[in-house]
Parts: structure tokens; sequence; C-alpha cells
């Protein structure tokens, strides 16, 4: 189905001066605008320009919806909180909306002296500002009823939304920009791919016609996306089990796994630079972390296997 026939504007937020990144979606019902993702405090200017264009104010927001907190997310919804709007989230993220300390130390270690450049202020939301959602549960606004489905493997607070039969994917449904890959972004410290792999089933299984990803737009090719998402964690893991069990250091891993997603985004694209706009949105760094971290963790007798 056309992406145009639902009531849904993407939202360029320009992440670091580059278009096609992160975006935030705009829902237009009878009650008034909701918003699907915040993306990070340093973009809230081109949210708010974004939301101005398309003839909404920031303050009349009332609604945001997170698909999860990680900063490119989430990093924002406290501007809006302080607006006046009612924040939307997994019941295992609420905590750190509420008191963001643990989470903003976890990324400052990670990003270093990027931290403030890559995602700008972090600010606790009141208690009364957040809704704690359920698995299943139908939001009603207006003429528009969003469904939110739990769906783990990219983080454990993760959250797809279902509207009719376009579903707005987070992370869990992959990044995918300009005409590249679908590639799986496997940051630290919740990676599952049992959990990533049932979570795709969830979302097949409501036979979704159009996908919103934050990185990056819609998409109407659902089941071939969704299956590219899937054959891309199964690789990725393989990949770097198989650098593990070779012996290979951490900082090799990264190296490695960067050029080789250089090399095939450029590859596959006519576009100079998408790997740029890839390394954004999906920073190979993070991925190596993150997948070295599941193999330790959750099968550390795989890594012994020959």
């Amino acid at each position: 189905m056309d992406p145009s026939a639902y009531p849904i504007q993407t939202l360029d937020l320009d992440f670091q001066g580059e278009p096609g990144v992160i975006a935030a979606f705009l829902v237009r019902t009878s009650a008034g605008p909701v918003l699907v993702e915040s993306g990070p405090d340093s973009t809230f200017a081109a949210l708010a320009a974004a939301l101005r264009r398309a003839g909404v104010e920031p303050a009349e927001v009332r609604h945001v919806l997170l698909t999860h907190i990680h900063l490119d997310h989430a990093g924002a919804a406290w501007r809006l909180a302080s607006l006046g709007a009612e924040v939307h989230v997994h019941p295992a993220g609420a905590p750190h909306l509420q008191d963001p300390a643990k989470l903003l130390a976890s990324a400052r270690k990670i990003y270093q002296e990027q931290m403030d450049p890559l995602w700008g202020a972090l600010e606790p939301i009141p208690a009364e500002r957040i809704r704690v959602l359920a698995d299943g549960e139908v939001l009603h606004f207006g003429d528009v009823a969003i469904e939110a489905l739990f769906t783990p493997g990219h983080a454990i607070h993760h959250v797809a939304y279902r509207l009719d039969g376009a579903v707005f994917t987070g992370d869990v449904g992959g990044v995918r920009i300009d005409g590249g890959p679908a590639v799986a972004p496997c940051p630290p410290p919740d990676i599952d791919l049992e959990l990533w792999s049932a979570s795709l089933d969830r979302i097949r299984a409501v036979r979704p016609q159009v996908l919103y990803l934050t990185h990056f737009g819609p998409f109407a090719d659902a089941a071939e996306h969704l299956d590219g998402v899937e054959r891309s964690l199964r690789g990725l893991s393989a990949w770097v089990l198989e650098r593990m069990r070779a012996g290979d250091a951490e900082s090799e891993l990264v190296t490695r796994l960067d050029a080789y997603a250089r090399g095939y985004l450029d590859g596959v694209s006519g576009r100079e630079g998408l790997a740029r706009s890839y390394q954004l949105a999906n920073p190979a760094f993070m991925s190596a972390a993150g997948l070295a971290r599941y193999w330790r963790k959750a099968h550390p007798d795989a890594l012994a296997s020959s």
C-alpha cells in the first residue's frame, strides 16, 4: 500500500547535518497530533522546525510514543514533556526517563567527548508525564487506534506500534537508508538473537503493509524488508562469532566490521558516502560490542567450539 494512504508524515531530523538518518513521525488524529519518536535532544530545533512546517506547534503535541529509550529515539522526549506532552514507554524504560542518571553515565562512558555534540542534554521527565504501556494495549487518539507490541531483541524495553497496516518498527525493524540494504543495529547491552527473531515474527504476524523505520522512513516491501533484517542479524552475528573464535580482540572486530560495512554499502548504492549515513545511524563499534557481548553472555560455549 502507498504510505500516503496513512495519516503519517515523516519528519527528517537532519542528525549531524545529514538528511535521512533519524526520523520522527507525525500522526494526525481527530484528537490532535501524536508523535512517534522524539529523536535526540541535539535535533530538537530541527524537530520543532519540521513540526511547524507541517502546521503543528511543538506544544500542540500531546502524546509522544517511544519505541525505546536509546538517545537517538527518545533523547528529546523531556522537552516535549515540559511542553505538556504525555510520553508513552515500555515499563522497563520508564524509570530511566524519570531518573536518567544511569542512562547518561552509560552513554557518556561510550561516547566520551562526543556525548554532547551527538545527543545534547537529557533531563528527568516527571512521573505524571510518563505513561507506562502494556503489551498489546490499544491506544485511542480520537479516530486513530495504535497498538503497542512489545518487541525485545534490540533492547529489552523495545515497543513497535501498529496503526492499521502500518508498523513503526523502531530499531527491531533495522536500518535502511537511501537505497541501501536492511541492516540490524546491535548495540550493547541487550542484544538477543532469539528474542529479536521472535519479535520479527510478531511483526510479520500482523501482516504489515508499510514499515516506518526511524532510520529511515517508510517502506512498502514489508515482508522482504523483515527478511533482510533477519539475514543481516544472522550474518553479522555469525561473522562476529567467527572472528571471536579466531582470537580477534574487540578493537580488531570494530576495525574489521567497519571496513566490511563501508565496502558493502558503497558497493550497493549509487550514492557516494552512503556508509556515513549508516555509520551515523548504526556505528560499527556499537554492533561489534553488542554482538561480542551477546556471544560471551548467552552462548559462551559457542566461543570454544571449533
